[in-house]
């Protein structure tokens, strides 16, 4: 009975861990996939605000995955997290506040390629006092963010302002009337004080210049005197008329047409130069965007009318011949808007080879109209120059020549460097890094929360504390009789009451599935995304791991420390299992180190590896036997290959002979005692660092399994806990009913 017991659970968790372990390898190979086609195609992380996930802290929970609104910019690879479209990552920061580790943190710039943005404290002030900075000229550009800074930037002034009075002076002038702008007048109407937007276009600032009904916006905000505002999906029109009603309600009024060409005198008495003459205001608040001017192609004929910089109303240009120049998101969209819309006749000009960054849909739909030959494509070309009713270009092979109506140039925007250097905001170049921390960002409108974290240790204590009363009233509530050997347990008092099936016991016991049951929450939290931001990700984790460990202890009461039954047992053993896999994937796999910082260090090893082969090889071919001395140079310098773990420490002790024995031997082989150790000690520190790095990864690798039996048994302890209620009702066990 008892091998037939255990062959039955072997045949059900076993299967269950193949299907497991089959879904993650298919999900992580089209993730793999996928970022290679993405590095290939020339994506790059965006310089913005985008997350970073550190591998040594993330446990794969998905959480990061299902919270971004933007889709699958995030993928599980390796069991971690990975940027896989970074080039479209907007900066929601949702991925950070989902993570229910803290693995993954906001930062602005790459190692590789730093951002230059304005120098501001908390409270978005920059270098010039009295001139503060927010939304996308800060490093914010999702629109929520930029609401979110605009608001906190309103009230932060409302607190350091008074009324002006008189003098034609008023409180704050605010240079932009986009997102930013207009949530900063907004909170500063609501707070009574006096201000001005200047805008050089119109309304809505660069959302003004996007195309028509380009989807622009994914969440909702809450807006000072207008209420809740935005929706999940929203496009340029919509949101423009949104803000036309939260403007109306609010009494505000837009000086559109009005350039801003610099600022002068100091905190508290402004004067800033516009093209309608000086605004004297006592604060300043810059919401200009970092798109600035647009980038111009730099070629002759572009100051001709036909030359536009973006896309407005396809209508126009029916029937016309257009060429669209750039390769980016707005350039794809106002070719796939004109073929949409129009009969213009469409040829678009990139001077790279793919559209590498740009979003799936707009990649997959420029293809399609490409191969329909509704577009032309002029890959690999540049503009040379613009004439009256043609376009003259340089491709790889030969120079073309379109007949051509109009031109749009989508090729960006440049940061306003001049005007904020003439306005004395300094600049620092940040270089994938953190903008002051938690707190900072707290501040500045992402989604990180700076009093998460004393929330979380108080939450801990509570559990650790209601955790002990627990198991002490339990304890205690049966103390003499848990100690009894079985025999004795029989003629105890306490027995029927104690006893699995008694009062006391059952009661238990149903607490206890309760419990258990209740675990599952957490996994529902992760995938569901209609439970996407109901409370802290971290605080559903600490519950999940709170009552995972007080299921076994409140089990162990109801089944007064003994097994009973074959079923009760595996019920216990599974869920003893679960509980073990969950501590390893909590706990354990975030405090064994990936090996990336390695691949690192035995990178720059092997450079100076190599020159020392370089400095060293006519010793060694002058050498008796340079076979043996290249083998060593070349073995030193294999890279690291995973494998399993085992048979990796198992292989270690008889390797470390084999390399003392070569050692030995190719002291012989040095004139100069000097020589042989600087060769000993480079071939000892790379073999050290070699086997770190298979270590680290064969560990890793070896603890991502836990997710696989954490799962299986997690689902074939629903089964035996079902079994188990099943069983108890057949034989009449219904507690106090």
């Amino acid at each position: 009975m008892n091998v037939a017991a255990y062959l039955i659970a072997v045949a059900i968790v076993v299967p269950l861990v193949l299907l497991i372990a089959q879904a993650v390898r298919r999900a992580a190979r089209q993730r793999r996939t996928l970022h290679e086609i993405a590095a290939k195609g020339g994506e790059r992380i965006p310089l913005t605000l985008h997350p970073v996930i550190d591998p040594d802290i993330c446990i794969g929970s998905l959480t990061c995955l299902k919270s971004c609104p933007e889709g699958d910019i995030l993928g599980i690879v390796d069991g971690t997290a990975r940027l896989i479209h970074g080039d479209h990552c907007i900066g929601h920061g949702r991925c950070a506040a989902e993570c229910p580790v803290d693995a993954i943190k906001l930062v602005f710039g790459t190692a590789e390629r730093g951002i230059d943005l304005p120098m501001v404290d908390q409270f978005f002030e920059s270098s010039r006092p009295g001139v503060h900075v927010v939304g996308e000229l800060g490093g914010m550009g999702l629109i929520k963010n930029a609401i979110t800074q605009g608001i906190q930037v309103g009230a932060r002034l409302a607190e350091l302002t008074s009324q002006a009075r008189g003098n034609g002076m008023v409180d704050v002038a605010i240079v932009g009337a986009g997102p930013a702008g207009l949530a900063a007048a907004l909170a500063l109407k609501a707070a009574g004080r006096s201000f001005r937007i200047l805008e050089q276009g119109s309304l809505g600032g660069t959302i003004a210049q996007y195309p028509r009904q380009k989807v622009v916006m994914t969440e909702q905000v809450q807006l000072p005197l207008y209420g809740r505002f935005g929706k999940k999906l929203i496009s340029k029109e919509e949101l423009l008329e949104t803000w036309k009603k939260a403007i109306a309600k609010g009494k505000i009024q837009i000086e559109e047409g009005v350039k801003v060409s610099g600022i002068e005198g100091s905190d508290g008495a402004f004067e800033v130069a516009t093209s309608r003459g000086p605004v004297r205001a006592r604060k300043v608040v810059l919401a200009t965007g970092r798109r600035g001017t647009p980038r111009k192609l730099g070629v002759p004929g572009e100051d001709l009318p036909k030359v536009t910089y973006n896309l407005i109303d396809p209508e126009q240009y029916q029937g016309c011949r257009v060429l669209v120049v750039g390769g980016g998101d707005s350039a794809l969209e106002a070719a796939i808007q004109l073929a949409d819309s129009t009969n213009a006749e469409i040829s678009i000009s990139y001077r790279g080879e793919t559209f590498g960054r740009v979003r799936d849909a707009n990649r997959k739909r420029i293809a399609e109209l490409i191969e329909k030959g509704r577009v032309a494509s002029l890959m690999g070309s540049v503009v040379e120059k613009i004439l009256d009713e043609e376009v003259v270009l340089t491709a790889s092979e030969a120079p073309v020549v379109l007949e051509n109506d109009y031109v749009i140039a989508s090729i960006g925007g440049e940061l306003p460097l001049e005007f904020l250097s003439k306005a004395g905001v300094s600049l620092k170049k940040h270089f994938g890094e953190e903008l002051g921390g938690a707190e900072a960002h707290a501040k500045r409108g992402s989604a990180v929360r700076a009093t998460e974290r004393p929330k979380s240790h108080r939450i801990r204590k509570l559990y650790l504390t209601l955790g002990l009363l627990i198991f002490a009233w339990l304890a205690l509530e049966g103390w003499g009789y848990y100690w009894l050997p079985h025999a004795q347990r029989l003629r105890s008092p306490l027995h029927a009451t104690l006893k699995s099936s008694g009062p006391w016991g059952h009661g238990v016991g149903i607490v206890a599935t309760l419990v258990m049951l209740s675990n599952f929450l957490y996994p529902l939290r992760k995938r569901l995304r209609i439970l996407s931001g109901v409370g802290r990700i971290g605080d559903w984790l600490d519950f999940h791991t709170f009552v995972g460990l007080m299921s076994p202890v409140v089990i162990a009461f109801h089944a007064t420390f003994q097994s009973n039954n074959m079923l009760a047992t595996a019920t216990s053993a599974a869920l003893g299992v679960v509980v073990l896999t969950g501590l390893v994937g909590r706990y354990i796999y975030g405090l064994v180190p990936s090996a990336a910082g390695k691949v690192v260090a035995v990178a720059d090893l092997l450079g100076k590896w190599e020159r020392l082969r370089d400095r060293m090889r006519p010793l060694v071919d002058a050498s008796d036997d340079p076979k043996l001395l290249h083998m060593m140079f070349d073995e030193a310098a294999k890279p690291a290959r995973p494998g399993s773990l085992i048979v990796m420490l198992l292989r270690l002790p008889f390797l470390r002979v084999r390399d003392r024995f070569r050692m030995f031997r190719a002291r012989f082989h040095f004139d100069d005692p000097a020589d042989f150790a600087e060769f000993k000690r480079g071939y000892r520190v790379l073999e050290k660092m070699r086997v770190q790095v298979a270590f680290y990864d064969n560990l890793k690798r070896l603890l991502r399994g836990w997710r696989l039996f954490h799962g299986a048994l997690a689902v074939f302890l629903v089964f035996t806990i079902t079994a188990h209620i099943l069983v108890s009702l057949y034989f009449g066990y219904r507690w106090i009913f």
